[in-house]
């Protein structure tokens, strides 16, 4: 089976409000079609960046409803399902497949320090949720708790519907670790780079595309930057990666949320209207719609310098 569908860059989603704070099926479909018209290849939904955590069950299917209904096939869906408990986690693997996601994708379990044998069986109870689907490992240990050790990762790989990790650890060679171990069990795996800041050192060393929480501010200039490395131009890609960081360093330089932040940049944008951000995550505090301004000015000038 071709994994190529899995590969380039797959914005990580963000949830969409109304006035009230309530799930907006309007914004999130002017999401997907923004999305969509700047040329990225995937989207991945219901993650970190879509708070999952703090959405409830039906929110969350709900989103997944409206991203799927909005995209019409046109591009590969990966849904993240995992809630902290399995029987939530197998309703939504359920409702994801029901719905023809191309992939789901799970955390471990928070809080509890778990022993590998029972993540195993909370990622193989997922799975068989949804048998018909690809599964992707979300690997994000410095929010999780938990890493995805080389004895999990082999204990995992038994699984046939294991067909990738979303690696988000901050050690780029994870990306390589992952690629070398699934080739010591006969597997072909994807493996998507999670750090924004590290993209071009990720795909250098392997990773066949990336999933990040900042691309959706800026989804033209990691379009383009994938295009500069598949191409070989690791020189004006290093160059685009450095704008490209800029830009991230200020979206995390205000006072409220990251996402609040990059939500607003999209409204100057694009005058998408996404809303804020669920509490107990800050939305916009004093002085950071001069954040905002910075940091639309400078995805626009990027734009302008890379895209044309």
């Amino acid at each position: 089976m071709s994994l190529k569908k899995y590969y380039g860059i797959f914005p990580a989603f963000y949830a969409c409000y109304d006035e009230n704070g309530d799930f907006s099926a309007e914004g999130t479909k002017q999401l997907v079609e923004f999305l969509i018209e700047k040329g990225v290849n995937g989207l991945y939904v219901g993650g970190s960046s879509g708070e999952c955590i703090y959405l409830t069950v039906e929110e969350r299917k709900k989103t997944l409803e409206a991203v799927m209904e909005a995209n019409k096939g046109r591009i590969a869906i990966i849904a993240h399902v995992a809630c902290n408990n399995t029987r939530e986690s197998c309703e939504l693997a359920r409702h994801a497949e029901a719905l023809g996601v191309d992939a789901i994708a799970t955390i471990p379990p928070i809080y509890f320090k778990l022993p590998e044998r029972a993540i195993a069986k909370y990622w193989n109870d997922i799975s068989a949720a949804a048998p018909n689907t690809d599964y992707v490992i979300y690997n994000i240990p410095q929010l999780a708790g938990v890493s995805l050790t080389l004895a999990l990762f082999d204990e995992m790989l038994k699984n046939p519907k294991v067909i990738g990790v979303k690696n988000s650890s901050m050690p780029i060679q994870d990306i390589q670790m992952f690629k070398r171990q699934a080739k010591l069990n006969n597997r072909e795996i994807v493996v998507f780079n999670g750090p924004d800041e590290q993209f071009v050192g990720g795909r250098l060393i392997g990773a066949d595309g990336g999933i990040g929480g900042t691309y959706a501010v800026m989804p033209e200039l990691f379009v383009k930057l994938n295009s500069l490395l598949e191409a070989g131009d690791f020189a004006n890609a290093g160059k685009l990666q450095d704008d490209i960081n800029e830009i991230i360093y200020t979206l995390c330089s205000g006072k409220g949320n990251m996402y609040a932040i990059a939500k607003a940049v999209l409204k100057k944008r694009a005058g998408l209207e996404l809303g804020g951000v669920r509490e107990p995550l800050l939305n916009l505090m004093e002085g950071d719609e001069i954040i905002v301004d910075k940091a639309a000015e400078l995805v626009e000038n990027a734009v302008k310098t890379w895209v044309g």
